[in-house]
């Protein structure tokens, strides 16, 4: 249950944005172990962890500086339910899920789940499943993990990535190459210095929209799933992830997920039904 002083501070926050023109209160210092929901509601910012080129989940304009895409989407739209900022910091794959642990990020789309990550960042209840997928040099025949899964095989992957972890997992005795970024794993493909690059579907649909040149997609057998769950970071009471559950069960239901997915995707020029029945959203 909210306190008295956090229900005060939610209401006022609506009323504070009316005033246009009026001076901002004094910051007020941070409670001593302040739990995440109630530092949201006091400071009125939701911070964000995105990643730079991870359209279509979320992607920076390297000239505008403007941020876009379906979780960029949804963040802002759980930041206005709460009345308060939705503040989106560029982060990277390697360090989330510490600036999660650390208080350095209330919120964080696309780590995925596991094990270890759970050690550091409490992950919510799906919003969606996504699928692994590869995207596969023009020739390249093996269409299972198994058949991908020899010393034979060449795999790109981005270093860091979810896509890395599920390439060394599943397609472990392949001779698995790490990249700086995705483009560079991506041209690696295409230039046939490998046959084939580690992704997730919708990223994979992303990349070949803009250069179909890169590869085909692929989705190997057995289909692997991904479940996309916000992550946020721990605390002594955990209102602030019933509040991100109650919120994507609500937008879930109500079938918002799947339209602001559907959009992202259309901004990009990819239609639904080109999206494979792996994906569930």
């Amino acid at each position: 249950m909210l306190t008295r002083r956090e229900l005060s501070g939610l209401v006022a926050a609506g009323a504070v944005a009316r005033r246009r023109g009026s001076s901002a209160p004094a910051a007020e210092p941070a409670p001593p172990n302040e739990p995440t929901l109630a530092r949201i509601l006091r400071t009125r910012k939701l911070r964000i962890a995105a990643f730079a080129e991870d359209g279509p989940y979320c992607y920076k304009d390297p000239i505008s500086g403007q941020w876009s895409g379906f979780c960029v989407a949804m963040a802002r739209n759980l930041g206005a339910e709460l009345a308060v900022e939705a503040v989106v910091s560029e982060a990277d794959w390697a360090d989330t899920v510490t600036g999660l642990h650390t208080g350095k990020f209330d919120l964080a789309y696309g780590l995925g789940p596991t094990a270890h990550r759970a050690m550091f960042a409490d992950f919510t209840t799906p919003l969606f499943h996504d699928a692994y997928a590869i995207v596969a040099r023009t020739g390249l025949t093996a269409k299972s993990w198994a058949q991908l899964n020899v010393p034979e095989t060449l795999i790109a992957v981005d270093s860091g990535s979810l896509r890395e972890e599920a390439a060394r997992r599943f397609a472990g005795n392949a001779a698995i190459t790490g990249f700086t970024t995705r483009e560079e794993a991506l041209l690696a493909v295409r230039s046939g210095r490998a046959d084939c690059f580690v992704t997730t579907v919708l990223f994979a649909l992303a990349a070949l929209r803009k250069d179909p040149q890169s590869g085909t997609l692929v989705v190997p057998t057995p289909p692997l799933r991904v479940a996309v769950c916000p992550a946020v970071p721990y605390d002594a009471d955990r209102r602030f992830r019933g509040v991100v559950e109650a919120w994507s069960e609500d937008h879930r239901g109500a079938g918002q997920i799947r339209t602001w997915i559907t959009a992202a995707l259309a901004q990009l020029g990819i239609r639904p039904d080109e999206v494979p029945a792996e994906v569930l959203f």
